[in-house]
């Protein structure tokens, strides 16, 4: 009888677990199906008019039309980005509040910085947006003709040789160049990428790696000279500045590339919406045009998926994290 009973019982709780099963289901297909009722926010982790934030407004301005809703940007400085990072993480999962941010933001902080979270684990990926690969480029007085002259250079007076570094991944690429080729030079932080290219300008620093859409106006202008760009093809708005490879570095890559995220648990209809979102606003030839010019290359449709972000994610941090922990890069 006893038997009988528990069986009942069992029966009841398991129909009972079912059936809550099933309403939550209902409830996230429905929910998937009305988002987004209401505007989406995308958390810039960098104060406005920086790169990251002018690619997060080219894309948020058309994703408008496809979600029907407007997407506010959102600017959360501070950490190097990890400040916004957490925030996403720790909000709601569904869809309304979304994270731009690149590789320094979504990998390298993760060695960088103690952080109360899990870049790889507490995310999901939407879109791999937009890449540009790093300059090496000099204030004019630098005695050297090329990549091989510089780094000659470099040897020959290590305490003469400064970098000006303004993010993370600035941080890890100057340490990552002395363990490679043998130099030294004094790292110099900066506040951001302007405030850096000023100084090398002015000769106050010798070297410096930037994105082309920084670096680029000021190599035109005479002001500076490059040396190579860190990718395996040269850049079309930079033709005659050599890769790492043709300059005598080989495999000395290193891309600034942007993605969105969305907290971890997002339904997958949801994270699809915006995925198809982002992949619309990447068409628009007004966006692409704009994103060029600012030295980005676009993600091509093929390779935008959230699944292949993810990849790249934990690519990145196979490769970057073990370089950074034998070089002890943690923050002050």
């Amino acid at each position: 009888m006893f038997s009988q009973l528990y069986r009942a019982g069992g029966l009841a709780l398991s129909t009972t677990v079912a059936s809550a099963i099933m309403t939550v289901a209902a409830l996230t297909t429905s929910s998937a199906q009305t988002y987004p009722s209401r505007p989406v926010r995308m958390v810039v982790p960098f104060a406005a008019g920086g790169p990251t934030d002018a690619i997060a407004r080219i894309i948020a301005q058309r994703m408008r039309a496809p979600l029907g809703q407007p997407v506010i940007i959102e600017n959360v400085a501070g950490a190097d980005g990890s400040t916004a990072v957490g925030r996403v993480i720790r909000s709601a999962a569904d869809g309304y509040t979304i994270s731009i941010g690149n590789v320094a933001t979504h990998v390298l902080n993760g060695e960088f910085y103690a952080l109360d979270y899990d870049l790889l684990n507490d995310l999901e990926p939407i879109a791999l947006v937009v890449s540009a690969p790093a300059l090496i480029v000099t204030n004019k007085s630098v005695p050297a003709d090329d990549l091989r002259g510089l780094i000659g250079w470099l040897k020959a007076n290590p305490t003469t040789g400064s970098a000006g570094v303004f993010a993370t991944w600035s941080r890890v690429f100057g340490v990552h160049l002395q363990n490679s080729t043998g130099t030294a030079f004094q790292l110099v932080p900066y506040r951001g990428a302007a405030p850096a290219m000023l100084d090398l300008i002015a000769g106050h620093i010798n070297i410096m790696f930037d994105q082309a859409g920084d670096a680029l106006p000021h190599l035109r202008g005479g002001d500076i000279k490059a040396f190579a760009v860190a990718a395996k093809a040269r850049l079309r708005l930079a033709p005659d500045v050599p890769t790492v490879d043709e300059a005598g570095l080989p495999g000395f890559y290193l891309s600034i590339w942007h993605g969105l995220w969305a907290p971890k648990g997002t339904p997958r209809p949801v994270i699809e919406k915006l995925n198809s979102a982002v992949a619309i606003a990447l068409a628009d030839p007004e966006a692409r045009k704009q994103l060029i010019e600012l030295g980005q290359e676009i993600t091509p449709p093929d390779q935008q998926a959230p699944e292949q972000l993810r990849a790249l994610q934990r690519a990145e941090a196979d490769k970057w994290w073990p370089i950074m922990k034998q070089a002890n890069i943690k923050a002050p």
